[in-house]
C-alpha cells in the first residue's frame, strides 16, 4: 500500500494549486483520504477529508472553507485538493493518508501515509 502525493510548489498571495494523492496497492474508492498539512514548527494539523465513495462526504477545517474542495477520481484511484485563495499561513508540507481498513466515514486515525509535498505562498 502507497501513497503519492504531488502537486506542491511556490505560488503567490491569492494563487492556486491543486494536489494530487495516488494510491497504489488498493482501490481507494473505498476508503476515506485524509489531507493534513505541517508548517515550520507547528503540529500536524487535518485540513480535509473525503469518504468512500459510497458515503460522499467531505470535511474541512475551518480556516480552509470555501477555498479548497477535496474530490476523487476513481478510474485514476487519486484524490485531489484544489486549493484556491492560498494565504502565506497555508505554506506546509502536505500528506494525504488512508485508514488501514476500508469503510465510509472519514477515520480519526490514519495509517498509511504519503511522502508529502511542500506548498509555499508568498506574500
Amino acid at each position: 500500500v502507497q501513497l503519492q502525493a504531488s502537486g506542491g510548489g511556490l505560488v503567490q498571495l491569492g494563487g492556486s494549486l491543486r494536489l494530487s494523492c495516488v494510491a497504489s496497492g488498493f482501490t481507494l474508492d473505498y476508503y476515506a483520504i485524509g489531507w493534513f498539512r505541517q508548517a515550520p514548527g507547528k503540529e500536524r494539523e487535518g485540513v480535509s477529508c473525503i469518504s468512500s465513495t459510497n458515503d460522499g462526504s467531505t470535511y474541512y477545517v475551518d480556516s480552509v472553507k470555501g477555498r479548497f474542495t477535496v474530490s476523487r477520481d476513481n478510474a485514476k484511484n487519486t484524490v485531489y485538493l484544489q486549493m484556491n485563495s492560498l494565504k502565506p499561513e497555508d505554506t506546509a508540507v502536505y500528506y494525504c493518508a488512508a485508514p488501514r481498513r476500508p469503510g465510509s466515514s472519514c477515520p480519526s486515525g490514519y495509517d498509511y501515509w504519503g511522502q508529502g509535498t511542500l506548498v509555499t505562498v508568498s506574500s
